[in-house]
């Protein structure tokens, strides 16, 4: 451990729905392969949200103080003795999943599925919104100093796109279309575009989120309050439907019409997770199409591609990050995002600002 480091940090800790104070707590002391990082941005998530507003999602239940936040960011301050590739001093972005890499989904690649994963701000596993947070080294990912800490916390959300493309097999000069632009849905049409989609159709009831899916590289937007996206879908692909649909809103309807917009033989993914666990699906129509089904966890081995991605300045996010706050208005952060969806994108709290 650096002895130069104080002893204690401040964080946000969540007391219950709504209610977040900060708290001075211990620096965490690292083992032989971790590195301490000094977090600079933390992106706030749909689920930092629900947990904040509900204090759960699915079977995971916060049952003591915890907190929050997993898409991050910062400066290496320390590192354990077997760590050999990271120095102190190194810009990272921290992919917020550590998993046990010995089971039959690390072995095979898709670790994403590790049933014994400890992911951050996911209960009981505290997340990000502190000073300081340690990880093991092999979940750090060098960044370029041309990439800022805010676009590096961008690559968890990214990385959810990421992994949508590889599962579906996007390919380049496909059809595609996006349902709902939240920030991970708007990270998905970065995706679709790294990855040669040539159409990209976006949903969303926000003027705000549809004209930053235009900046983000959707090539047709639609408002479902003004138009029927079936019928818009439709017209634009000369009523074939699309190559590939992702949800990404976790809103029932939108998985419906996703699925009915996609072609025969196409794929569809399920990015959005809905509040409730039985959702009424086409079954003929998915059967007699012949559509692909993709349930989408997270993802895995995403990390270097979207550095990669973004660090190329092909990918505009520039104007993504709306609003910005201290640790210390953690809490008013969260309200902001919860909120106010109609006027900010991406809200980022600076931990050490």
């Amino acid at each position: 451990m650096n002895n130069n480091l104080p002893k204690t940090m401040k964080a946000a800790v969540m007391h219950g729905t709504r209610e977040i104070s900060i708290e001075t707590l211990p620096i965490p002391q690292i083992d032989d392969n971790e590195v301490l990082i000094k977090v600079m941005a933390v992106g706030i998530c749909g689920s930092d949200l629900h947990y904040y507003t509900h204090g759960r999602i699915g079977k995971y239940k916060v049952e003591k103080p915890f907190i929050l936040g997993h898409e991050c960011s910062g400066e290496i301050v320390a590192i354990g003795p077997s760590v050999e590739r990271l120095k102190v001093g190194d810009r990272v972005a921290v992919e917020p999943g550590v998993t046990c890499g010995h089971c039959e989904a690390c072995k095979e690649g898709r670790y994403n599925l590790c049933p014994d994963v400890q992911f951050l701000a996911t209960p009981p596993v505290d997340g990000a919104f502190v000073q300081y947070i340690k990880t093991r080294q092999d979940f750090v990912f060098l960044i370029p100093d041309t990439l800022s800490y805010e676009d590096a916390a961008l690559i968890e959300p990214f990385s959810v796109g990421i992994h949508a493309a590889t599962r579906t097999k996007l390919q380049p000069g496909s059809t595609i279309a996006i349902m709902g632009m939240g920030p991970v849905g708007l990270m998905a049409v970065a995706a679709a575009k790294a990855y040669g989609a040539s159409t990209i159709i976006v949903t969303d009831l926000e003027p705000l989120r549809l004209e930053a899916a235009k900046r983000m590289g959707a090539t047709h937007v639609i408002n479902i309050r003004e138009k029927d996206p079936l019928n818009e879908i439709k017209n634009i692909t000369e009523n074939v439907g699309v190559d590939v649909a992702w949800e990404t809103a976790g809103n029932p309807k939108a998985l419906q019409s996703s699925l009915a917009s996609v072609r025969r033989g196409g794929k569809l993914a399920i990015v959005g997770l809905p509040s409730q666990s039985e959702i009424p699906l086409d079954v003929p129509f998915i059967a007699d199409n012949e559509i692909d089904i993709h349930g989408i966890f997270r993802y895995a081995n995403t990390y270097p591609k979207g550095i990669k991605f973004l660090e190329s300045g092909a990918i505009d996010t520039k104007n993504l990050v709306t609003d910005k706050y201290a640790l210390a208005d953690t809490r008013e952060a969260m309200e902001r995002a919860l909120n106010f969806k109609n006027e900010c994108l991406k809200v980022i709290v600076y931990p050490n600002e």
